[in-house]
């Protein structure tokens, strides 16, 4: 006779987990509309990146964040429906946060004092990085599994669309696709060296160089390029 283990249905794999061919973007089930449920839908959020601070994304629960955040468990489901897009939804909350700080600086790009905007911008998210541990442990959780890269590779691919709108004044003879993909390349560069400079027993200040040094040498040529595009076209 079979066993009464032997009977049980086999344990249901987290679809975040899964090998897929093609991932989905992780998204929370609802995000809140009115104010009460905002709130505790921010309070899952604060939770959520003091524990991945605390603990990182390993031992990280939806029950702590929870009880940290002080909201029923069901609450949190209503939401989220695992670990996996709470941390996706810190991720775009982390990019739609840079991408109106970026806003903020858009006068400037136009200017032919780009060096000096680009030197402010990276020494700005250079500030962000430091300030707040919770963004580099946010992009680490991201590396976890397919679907939470997938869905990285999403919310970077919202960020540089707008910095490739940004390039245009300094590449006018580039071609659309060819500044999107410099866009995409700069992003992701960025993203990765920010985090690179907050790892443990690395200089900060070196890393945030090193950075700068790549990003202007990327951009002079990407310039150069296309000026003397227009010069011989």
């Amino acid at each position: 006779m079979e066993s009464s283990a032997s009977k049980q249905a086999p344990r249901r794999v987290d679809p975040a987990l899964e090998l897929q061919s093609d991932p989905q973007e992780l998204l929370p089930r609802r995000r809140p509309t009115q104010e009460r449920s905002r709130r505790k839908f921010d309070a899952l959020l604060a939770a959520s990146r003091e524990l991945l601070v605390d603990v990182g994304f390993e031992s990280f629960t939806c029950e702590e964040v929870a009880a940290r955040a002080d909201v029923p468990i069901g609450t949190l489901y209503q939401f989220f429906a695992n670990k996996y897009v709470i941390v996706c939804e810190l991720n775009r909350q982390d990019l739609v946060g840079v991408q109106h700080e970026l806003a903020q600086f858009n006068g400037e790009v136009p200017s032919l004092d780009w060096l000096r905007f680009l030197n402010a911008f990276v020494d700005h998210m250079a500030g962000l990085w430091m300030s707040d541990p919770s963004r580099r442990e946010v992009w680490l959780a991201m590396q976890s599994t397919p679907s939470t890269r997938a869905t990285g590779a999403i919310h970077e691919k919202a960020f540089a669309e707008q910095v490739s709108r940004m390039l245009a004044p300094l590449t006018p003879q580039t071609t659309r696709e060819r500044r999107t993909m410099m866009a995409e390349v700069l992003v992701h560069v960025v993203y990765s060296m920010l985090n690179f400079s907050v790892q443990d027993d690395q200089s900060h200040a070196d890393a945030v160089a090193e950075l700068k040094r790549l990003m202007v040498a990327y951009l002079l040529v990407a310039e150069k390029e296309s000026r003397t595009t227009t010069t011989t076209g």
